[in-house]
């Protein structure tokens, strides 16, 4: 893929596009990824788009990490593709190069196409079943983590878990029962993916 060999940050060069509706927490998925990055010293660019100034609209998020000049992430480009609403993978799936990964919250692999590596988790189902539904976002985050991992090499993530837990926890205070909460549901996914 083009952004894996690009520039001096060669394999931490990665193009994400993650999407949902309303309510589901892209955006701060979103935001606790870029704040991992610039930790680690990646240069960051990302752009939102929302839908409907209510819950439930489509809401899109373009994260570059590695050097890149513009924020949006053009068509056939993204390395991995991160959809928290089933529904949305026809929306957001042309985004995907040939041989990306998309992480999908859904009960079984949708079929994405040729050329798709695809990681499926029933998220939804999962955090309710530990009382956590508000963090079905960072329950997917943990098992796309786990799942593709951060070796450097055709796709991978630009960082490791332990790296989001501690952007989590600087971004969420020491401590505290939200933050313990929102620990959990990241070690929910990363247990489900590993």
């Amino acid at each position: 893929m083009e952004s894996d060999s690009r520039g001096k940050w060669g394999g931490l060069r990665r193009q994400i596009v993650l999407s949902g509706v309303g309510g589901q927490g892209i955006l701060f998925i979103t935001r606790l990824l870029a704040e991992t990055a610039i930790a680690g010293g990646l240069p960051v660019l990302a752009s939102e788009t929302h839908g409907m100034a209510q819950r439930g609209g489509v809401v899109v998020s373009h994260l570059k990490t590695g050097g890149f000049h513009s924020p949006l992430v053009r068509t056939g480009r993204a390395d991995l593709l991160i959809v928290l609403k089933e529904e949305n993978i026809v929306l957001h799936r042309p985004f995907l190069a040939d041989g990306g990964f998309l992480v999908v919250n859904a009960p079984a692999p949708p079929d994405a196409g040729p050329g798709v590596r695809v990681h499926a988790i029933d998220a939804d189902a999962l955090a309710l079943s530990r009382g956590i539904p508000q963090a079905v976002n960072l329950v997917l985050l943990g098992f796309a983590l786990a799942r593709i991992g951060c070796d450097g090499t055709a796709g991978g993530f630009f960082c490791t878990a332990g790296e989001v837990r501690e952007a989590l926890s600087r971004r969420q205070g020491a401590g505290g029962a939200r933050l313990s909460g929102s620990l959990a549901a990241l070690d929910l996914g990363i247990a489900h993916g590993s």
